[in-house]
């Protein structure tokens, strides 16, 4: 007789619900065992934030516009489907980040990693922090350890080790370029546990980071990964969805668009542990079922098997982001780095700006300028939801103030992300791991991930993803 196929219903079609289902076909038929798959999309394309715009031989991203290479997950998905020598590497004339202090542009210090300062002569020569403030942020080498285990807020533990200036100017707008966050809101073990763990096992951020700096070996990582940050694709992010899907579809996985989850009900008529009803009509029945959807919808589909404060405790801010394509000709200024960063404290619309063409040469067609500008973050939205005009308008009079940049552009794509960046409050791990013991008891089978649980970057979203298959089909996390 052959075995019933073990059916799993995906719910999600970002980054981690696509790799859930292909990590589950991939592991299943090595495993020699029938497997259903089917994937409910509320929307009508998969991919979630990952957007790419292709226009007049531009590369835009309307959502991430790379990935963390040191996080190899994305690395390995990418091997998996066979996209190797579509990778783009950031352009070495990029090497430099500037952040904005007092309106100015200012070089960010060399041997920061993360916010943190390794190396304390380019801390003293920077004009960002004062002097009193370079010599709080040495403290942080003889500071006691902190004497509690338990969560605390980001802003809290960097002003504690590092002192109010290096804090609010140098590490608060770069995690906003992560998280679009207030770091006194954010919690320290779920968006950076590195730093509780160097301060317990150096006594100090500075001495911890420069030891894990100095000791970081290439061998370790994957070859793409080398000598790297960041990562992405000469045809933009989207086209690792594209190869997804292809590959899904190829393997047999059922793809329903215009199909948001509204319930999930236990012991389906037919005798299935689970039954999803869509909003579309469509039903699916499943022995296992992976929730890879926003804490909102999440939330609406556990609410009558489990206490799902964890997931609305889960704030989501939104943001927007502004491309603008110019002439060269006219252009005017040299975009002699990556970037530059806005502290909350600068009271700009501009959160953050790459030079995208610079950063990554593919992005714009010869004789064409690429820059993206970032807005919106915790705190601070109202400017997500101006008229495309009016922030269009407060865009380029930043630029205009930072840069001096005056030139018109030919191309403006304007891209809104409404309640778009999860909020890892503090003792979010812990209600976290709560709520999936409530789900392995009352609900086996079913499982919650995604951005709004584990991690927003690409890499935590498909090792979230392969890690999710690997559980359900009784294989190690780190099964490849």
């Amino acid at each position: 007789m052959t075995a019933e196929p073990f059916r799993v219903a995906v719910l999600g079609g970002g980054i981690t619900g696509l790799s859930a289902a292909f990590y589950l076909l991939r592991f299943a038929e090595r495993q020699g065992r029938p497997i259903r798959v089917t994937l409910l999309e509320s929307s009508d394309r998969l991919g979630g934030r990952i957007d790419t715009l292709r226009r007049d031989g531009y590369v835009i991203e309307r959502g991430p516009d790379s990935f963390l290479a040191r996080k190899t997950a994305m690395i390995e998905l990418v091997r998996d489907l066979g996209l190797e020598k579509e990778l783009a590497y950031i352009s070495p004339l990029a090497r430099t980040t500037y952040i904005v202090h007092r309106g100015r542009l200012h070089p960010m210090p060399e041997g920061l990693m993360m916010g943190v300062p390794t190396d304390l002569g380019a801390l003293a020569r920077t004009g960002v922090i004062s002097p009193v403030g370079k010599l709080r942020a040495a403290c942080d080498l003889f500071l006691p350890r902190r004497g509690k285990d338990g969560d605390v807020a980001v802003g809290e533990f960097l002003r504690r080790r590092l002192g109010r200036e290096v804090a609010e100017r140098i590490a608060e707008p770069l995690l906003a370029g992560i998280h679009a966050g207030d770091p006194d809101r954010l919690s320290l073990r779920a968006t950076l546990p590195q730093f509780a763990e160097l301060e317990r096992k150096y006594g100090s951020l500075i001495r911890g980071m420069a030891a894990v700096r100095g000791r970081s070996n290439p061998a370790n990582l994957p070859p793409e990964a080398r000598g790297r940050t960041f990562l992405s694709f000469r045809r933009g992010l989207y086209s690792v969805v594209e190869a997804l899907e292809r590959r899904l579809l190829r393997d047999g996985c059922a793809i329903r668009f215009g199909a948001a989850a509204v319930s999930l009900e236990k012991n389906a008529p037919d005798g299935a542990p689970y039954r999803i009803v869509a909003e579309n009509g469509v039903e699916v029945a499943a022995d296992a079922v992976i929730v890879a959807v926003p804490a909102p919808a999440a939330a609406r589909l556990l609410e009558p098997h489990v206490d799902v404060e964890a997931l609305r405790r889960v704030e989501y801010v939104s943001v927007a982001n502004v491309a603008l394509g110019y002439d060269a000709r006219r252009f005017g200024h040299k975009l002699d780095g990556s970037g530059f960063l806005v502290p909350r404290g600068e009271g700009r619309v501009i959160t953050a700006s790459t030079w995208t063409s610079t950063k990554w040469p593919h992005t714009a067609p010869a004789g064409k300028r690429l820059l993206r500008c970032y807005v919106g973050r915790a705190g601070d939205e109202a400017a997500v939801h101006l008229p495309d005009d009016s922030l269009e308008y407060a865009v380029k009079r930043d630029l205009r103030d930072l840069m001096d940049l005056s030139a018109r552009p030919e191309l403006v794509v304007i891209s809104r992300h409404r309640d778009a960046m999860p909020q890892y409050a503090v003792g979010h791990l812990e209600r976290i791991a709560e709520l999936r013991r409530q789900l392995e008891n009352r609900l086996p089978g079913v499982l919650v991930t995604g951005a709004s649980v584990e991690g927003v970057g690409l890499p935590d979203c498909a090792a979230q993803g392969r890690k999710s298959a690997a559980a359900l089909l009784g294989l190690p996390a780190d099964a490849r």
